[in-house]
């Protein structure tokens, strides 16, 4: 898997008509290390298919997984008692 670039967003919704074209963005940003998050949406303008995809690096949902860890294993040891000290 690519390795992701300084420039690159962890997170990104790629829309568009429902075109070929949208279809190689998607897979362009696949190729670029991303992956799909969720399903597509689509809507209609009144003259076209509008599509929605979002799309994720792998390596920031990480990276945001192991500080919400860290987060969490910091408050477990953390003493309540010593928190309410002096306090009725």
């Amino acid at each position: 898997m690519p390795e992701p670039s300084e420039d690159q967003l962890s997170y990104r919704l790629i829309t568009g008509p429902d075109t070929r074209e949208f279809c190689e963005r998607i897979s362009t940003a696949l190729a670029e290390g991303y992956v799909l998050h969720g399903g597509p949406a689509a809507t209609f303008n009144g003259t076209n298919v509008i599509v929605a995809q979002a799309v994720i690096l792998p390596a920031a949902v990480a990276s945001a997984d192991a500080a919400v860890a860290t987060a969490v294993d910091q408050l477990e040891g953390y003493d309540d008692e010593e928190a309410y000290e002096g306090h009725a």
